[in-house]
């Protein structure tokens, strides 16, 4: 368990470095939408690329930002009895719907989306829009996304399981929705 605990920190570490480019993401992003418009107002100039970006910075944002969100145990939850729980029925249901749920859609997810990758970089594919700007840094985001939302899967079933184990401490404390 303990070189499982070491991977699953790993993993940890691995998305905390995804999670910081998706901050940088929503702040270029913001920059560039603001720069974008006082260009655009001041000199009557705008571009496509300039739009474009704005949107492979939200895929970046987005993307990579999930499996952050995951780690941090600040996802969605469909609350209807989690909450009623005491933290090992928690860790009981977070385990299932890790296992049957989170692990086999992203690796579908991964499989659809990494074709797809790869045939718009092979292919060198560009926006249609005059000026755009080429299509594969944002497609990229998807199965890059998704595997890291896998593997923070795959860390989140170890540190669970720890935990059950008592060789791992994680907070436990569920915190529910104001309504």
């Amino acid at each position: 368990m303990s070189a499982l605990l070491k991977l699953a920190h790993l993993i940890d570490a691995l998305n905390d470095r995804f999670g910081s480019i998706a901050k940088w993401a929503v702040f270029l992003s913001c920059f560039i939408s603001a720069a974008n418009a006082a260009v655009r107002y001041a000199f009557n100039y705008s571009s496509n690329a300039f739009l474009e970006i704005q949107w492979y910075l939200f895929a970046a944002c987005v993307m990579l930002g999930a499996s952050q969100v995951l780690r941090v145990n600040e996802h969605v939850r469909v609350d209807v009895v989690y909450g009623r729980f005491p933290a090992r029925g928690r860790v009981y249901i977070d385990l299932f719907g890790l296992i049957f749920f989170l692990l086999p859609v992203m690796a579908l997810m991964l499989y659809f989306s990494f074709p797809l990758f790869l045939k718009m970089f092979h292919s060198g594919e560009m926006s249609g829009n005059a000026g755009g700007l080429i299509r594969w840094p944002a497609m990229l985001m998807l199965p890059l996304g998704f595997a890291m939302v896998l593997l923070q899967g795959v860390s989140e079933i170890i540190k669970r399981i720890g935990w059950l184990q008592h060789k791992y401490e994680m907070d436990t404390h569920y915190e529910r929705p104001l309504q």
